[in-house]
């Protein structure tokens, strides 16, 4: 069967006292991701007499209408055709770890019991899903409790977000923003779920609390046979599902024909992905059981090719940096109106943003529109604000020539460059004269052997290194013996350090 791969961020959380913002919320979901379930965060940091802090639910009457509010928006955007969820944060005793909620329909309430078995109790006989996040932290401590796993009610885990990766305690990703619910502990990670035979599959997404959908945060992908909430939460119960830190794969991952998520039967196969991806692909690592059973390198099959004639290329654009406000606390975000213009063809513009304010707009075969807003910081005094935020940006994919001369417009400049010449290095285009000028309308003089100040609060530009399409697709197929009890999953790195994790064929009686 062909699938639909549609995007989204599964982990949004909007604060009682940001419901005024709900519809700025709705709007930059529609542009960002294909379907979005929305999570509503009930909680909030209370002082006791003495000041210490303790999370807690707010007052149920205030929750309640919250959760109003949002049924009252959630079925209006279904009935204008885009496919939101109603969903929530649940947390409990911390015992069992938090989960968000997410139902199918939109007459469900929120619950709030204090272990994982009565929220499955509460929820068995309805549409409900609950999925664990971070599940890495010390158990009994919102670390997930695997010993109390329903896989049918958490079809798959959140192993990626803004705090890092759960799926192990070795690898990339260490767990480290949030320093006070941490460290990692490999007690509670995504492989004990594995270990212990769960039907799991896994996704990332951001664990955003300002803005959904953050780019550099994490999304994911679910398979469905259509863009309905119906097809969509089919691909969700069964596990179609997978996560990546930052740019957007194509990925498919079958045996036998059957897709990620997936139970098949003992006996020989064939195990085969085909993968696009937003930059050069490294490596994809086969994992059987949680142990590196295949690395299949991708790296060094196509550098050194001459590329001629017509092909499709690869490049990412971002936008951002700036005045530090330590010394320009007025300088904290910035308008960029630019376009890019091609001679061939723009074939595709995956969108990579982290914040309110952007906009792609009069998209032609031939060139692009956009306005974008970059902020120095995005926190805004919140308690669950992410790190700073500095730039935004597009991966373009283009069709042409490697002599074809791209034409990039960004506020008052013109930049030329050849896909030859962008084939070769990155490079930064700075708006150095205005970090010159605003030094010296704040300070006055401030000549210095380096020109560190001035580039330091510079704004700038900077075009990735362009990759042809043998660079950022790879097809790969093998033969394996699939045993009963045992699963298989890929890990996919890219050049630039993004990663992918894809979620589990399981192999079972």
């Amino acid at each position: 069967m062909h699938y639909k791969k549609l995007w989204t961020d599964l982990h949004s959380n909007i604060h009682h006292n940001q419901m005024g913002e709900l519809n700025q919320w709705i709007e930059h979901a529609k542009k960002t991701v294909d379907f979005w379930p929305v999570a509503y965060y009930p909680f909030y940091m209370k002082r006791t007499e003495t000041g210490a802090g303790l999370e807690d639910l707010y007052d149920r009457e205030q929750i309640e209408q919250d959760w109003e509010q949002l049924r009252d928006a959630v079925k209006q955007q279904n009935e204008a055709g885009y496919p939101m969820f109603m969903g929530y944060e649940w947390q409990g005793s911390g015992e069992d770890g938090d989960h968000n909620v997410f139902f199918l329909d939109n007459d469900q309430p929120m619950l709030h019991p204090m272990r994982y078995e009565e929220l499955y109790q509460a929820y068995k006989d309805r549409s409900a899903i609950a999925i664990p996040h971070h599940v890495a932290y010390q158990l009994g401590s919102r670390g997930k409790n695997w010993e109390t796993h329903r896989e049918a009610f958490s079809p798959f885990a959140e192993i990626y977000s803004s705090h890092g990766c759960s799926e192990n305690d070795t690898g990339p990703f260490d767990m480290e923003r949030h320093l006070h619910m941490g460290p990692r502990t490999g007690e509670t990670c995504y492989e004990r779920g594995i270990e212990k035979g769960y039907l799991v599959g896994m996704i990332a997404s951001g664990d955003n609390h300002n803005v959904p959908a953050v780019h550099d945060h994490g999304t994911m992908c679910v398979l469905a046979a259509d863009g309905s909430k119906e097809a969509i939460w089919e691909g969700l119960l069964n596990r179609r599902v997978y996560g990546v830190s930052r740019s957007r794969m194509d990925i498919d991952f079958t045996i036998n024909g059957s897709p990620m998520g997936s139970v098949v039967k003992p006996g020989e196969g064939t195990l085969a992905f085909a993968i696009e991806a937003a930059d050069a692909i490294d490596r994809v690592e086969i994992l059987r059981d949680n142990v590196l059973d295949t690395m299949a390198v991708h790296a060094g099959t196509w550098e050194e090719t001459e590329y001629t004639g017509v092909r499709n290329y690869k490049f990412a654009v971002e936008f951002g940096w700036g005045p530090n406000p330590k010394f320009y606390k007025d300088r904290l975000t910035k308008t960029w109106d630019g376009s890019l213009e091609v001679p061939g063809r723009l074939c595709s513009v995956q969108k990579c943003f982290n914040s309110f304010g952007q906009e792609l707009c009069n998209v032609t075969e031939k060139s692009c529109e956009f306005h974008m807003t970059t902020y120095m910081s995005t926190t805004t005094g919140h308690w669950m604000g992410p790190s700073t935020v500095v730039k935004e940006g597009f991966v373009f994919e283009v069709e042409g020539k490697p002599e074809d001369e791209i034409v990039l417009k960004v506020d008052r400049y013109v930049y030329r460059f050849t896909l030859k010449e962008l084939m070769k290095s990155s490079r930064i285009l700075a708006q150095y004269q205005e970090s010159m000028d605003l030094a010296a309308e704040v300070f006055g003089n401030v000549e210095h052997y380096r020109d560190d100040f001035y580039w330091h609060n510079a704004y700038k530009t900077r075009i990735r290194q362009a990759v042809p399409e043998e660079a950022y697709t790879m097809k790969y197929e093998k033969k394996v013996t699939l045993e009963a009890g045992s699963c298989y999953r890929l890990r996919v790195h890219l050049r630039n350090g993004d990663t992918a994790w894809v979620s589990p064929i399981f192999v079972r009686e």
